[in-house]
């Protein structure tokens, strides 16, 4: 009779945990399941977002388009070669990167580096690291391989390899809502001390705009009288038609369309500032790089959309309708909302 109990005991003891596995391996499958469907769903959000910013672009450099600009029209052919200066090409991997300075692009430029593999580290390998490249090498011009170059090296048979890596290669960009970059450019380049953006245009700002005739020899001697450049001033100089017929905008502040040419160039891959983590994951998944490479974590003093009403408070509203203008096509071509409690206060 004991061992019949015992039986029993073990028989139902069996039925329990095989029960408690069956559910638990269901419970498995299930959570794997949707957890595939998941990720599914988002690689599709990701795709369909892609496709809308292409479309969008399409369609507004379209003739018919009732966006218009002077250079909407004009064939890649007709670019000067100098213009071609923000594409980076990595032949290695196939890719071309037209950076947008204050987009992120510190950090594009060194995955760039790294997967060109043409920059050695001091120890003689190349970098593999993006974080371990100096600051002072990313921005130097001479690192990068870009369409310029080309030009620079193959003359007038340049036109033709830049078609062909256009057709063949994949090519992205990064943007950023275009007022907001303008802010991020000022604190940049103007709200801190910076020897050569003194001389080169902070200088001639503060004599047009500040009305000092004669201004100090030296940005530390600037900022210790007390003399620094306002927003104000800065927007005075973009509004100002003598700018530009003096001398081209500085990249930190030149329209993204005249970086990069997107209606001369069908991008595969337009990412934005304001969805960098996601639009960096999804693009190194579609370039296979994604176990290969890290994008560098960003940084926390990120000028932010909603600053746009305090920087603008001493910006009249008649400035602020013609800064719009100037920019109006990075904010069409690129979706950006027009910012409209600003421009009609």
């Amino acid at each position: 009779m004991g061992m019949k109990r015992q039986l029993q005991c073990f028989f139902l003891l069996g039925t329990v945990l095989i029960t408690f596995f069956i559910i638990c391996w269901d419970a498995r499958r299930d959570g794997t399941f949707y957890l595939q469907k998941a990720l599914q769903t988002d690689v599709t959000h990701l795709k369909m977002r892609q496709e809308h910013r292409r479309h969008i672009i399409r369609e507004l450099c379209s003739a018919k388009s009732s966006l218009k600009f002077t250079e909407k029209l004009i064939t890649f052919d007709k670019i000067p070669n100098k213009a071609l200066d923000h594409l980076i090409v990595d032949d290695r991997h196939g890719v071309i990167y037209c950076f947008v300075p204050k987009v992120a692009c510190t950090n594009w430029k060194r995955i760039m580096i790294v997967l060109s593999q043409n920059l050695k580290a001091p120890d003689g390998a190349p970098y593999l690291d993006p974080l371990d490249i100096p600051l002072k090498v990313v921005h130097n011009s001479t690192v990068h391989k870009t369409f310029n170059k080309l030009w620079r090296r193959f003359g007038r048979y340049s036109r033709p390899l830049m078609h062909h890596k256009l057709k063949n290669y994949t090519k992205f960009l990064f943007v950023r809502d275009p007022f907001v970059r303008l802010i991020s450019a000022f604190r940049n380049k103007f709200v801190k001390p910076d020897e050569y953006f003194y001389n080169m245009y902070g200088s001639t700002m503060l004599q047009r705009y500040a009305n000092i005739s004669k201004t100090p020899d030296s940005v530390q001697e600037a900022f210790a009288a007390g003399i620094r450049l306002s927003f104000t001033h800065f927007i005075k100089y973009l509004l100002d038609p003598q700018t530009e017929k003096e001398k081209p905008f500085n990249e930190h502040w030149q329209q993204i369309y005249r970086l990069c040419h997107p209606c001369q160039i069908e991008y595969d891959f337009v990412g934005k500032l304001e969805t960098l983590d996601e639009d960096t994951e999804h693009l190194l998944n579609i370039l296979g790089l994604d176990n290969y490479i890290h994008f560098p974590p960003g940084y926390e003093n990120r000028t932010a959309v909603d600053w746009e009403r305090d920087w603008f408070a001493n910006i009249s509203v008649a400035d602020r309708r013609k800064l719009y203008h100037l920019y109006e096509t990075d904010f069409r071509l690129f979706e950006y909302d027009k910012p409209e409690a600003l421009l009609h206060e």
